[in-house]
């Protein structure tokens, strides 16, 4: 009976989370005339990949799909760069001294994107970063490096320092040690934060509308946020439903496929030893 009970409450929990993403594809199939037809149909009569298509060849949709991937893509590799050179550098400290730095980094990760707009604005139009992908890049570095500090530091933990020991007697250069030896020894860690991080940099909306206002460099996020219709007062719900779809169908996959990875990865250090 407990059994029965526990997975009603999985499968209602699901519905309910997935029941928006079911609405969204099946609106994005639907023809653009009976998006409001009533009564709702839960399910397209006939099935239109109209909205799809509009997306790609009335928006430059996919050119807010390639600055999302320069941006996304150039912050997840700079922030994994820098995470791993200061999780290594903590390696080297006893684990209370760098718990204690960690909790400096973690004061910065409280702070929303929201709150540090302007000060960022501000700093980058004085570089002349604006409407630069490098803007963006800096910002999402800044905002990711304590989470991905956090993760690493926990992998690196797991290696015993006995192979540093090893290497140092071999010759081996403290850079040498990180990216041979720690490095290759930490994938599946990497490879959890870097889709983490990725992720936050696809859906980041408030800093990627202030630092690139100019539509030729909007994010999708930002893009689809301004989708507008024939006339201020028209909202393209069929187009708007679409890019959503297509956006997030990517990162469903990418979260599928590596789903043993996260777990792993977010449980590492989670056993004192």
């Amino acid at each position: 009976m407990k059994k029965l009970i526990f997975s009603i409450a999985i499968a209602s929990i699901l519905l309910y989370c997935l029941f928006p993403f079911f609405w969204t594809i099946q609106t994005a199939l639907k023809p653009a005339g009976t998006v409001f037809r009533l009564p709702v149909s839960y399910l397209p009569e006939t099935i239109s990949l109209e909205n799809i298509i509009d997306v790609f060849s009335k928006r430059p949709f996919g050119r807010y799909v390639l600055n999302s991937l320069i941006a996304g893509g150039g912050a997840t590799i700079l922030t994994l760069w820098v995470a791993a050179v200061l999780s290594f550098r903590l390696r080297a400290l006893d684990l209370r001294r760098a718990l204690r730095i960690q909790r400096w980094f973690l004061v910065g990760a409280i702070l929303p994107p929201a709150l540090l707009v302007i000060p960022v604005f501000v700093v980058m139009k004085q570089l002349s970063l604006v409407n630069n992908y490098l803007a963006l890049i800096l910002a999402y570095t800044a905002l990711n490096l304590p989470f991905a500090v956090w993760m690493l530091h926990a992998a690196f933990r797991q290696i015993p320092k006995e192979l540093d020991e090893a290497a140092v007697m071999d010759g081996f250069s403290q850079s040498a040690i990180l990216y041979r030896i720690i490095l290759p020894l930490s994938r599946p860690s990497l490879a959890v934060t870097a889709v983490l991080v990725f992720i936050f940099c696809w859906n980041e909306f408030i800093l990627a509308l202030s630092l690139m206002p100019a539509q030729s460099k909007y994010t999708v996020p930002v893009g689809i946020a301004l989708l507008s219709g024939a006339s201020g007062y028209e909202i393209p719900w069929g187009e708007i439903n679409a890019a959503v779809a297509l956006t997030t169908v990517p990162i469903i996959l990418v979260i599928a496929a590596f789903q043993r990875w996260i777990i792993e990865g977010l449980t590492t250090g989670a056993v004192k030893g």
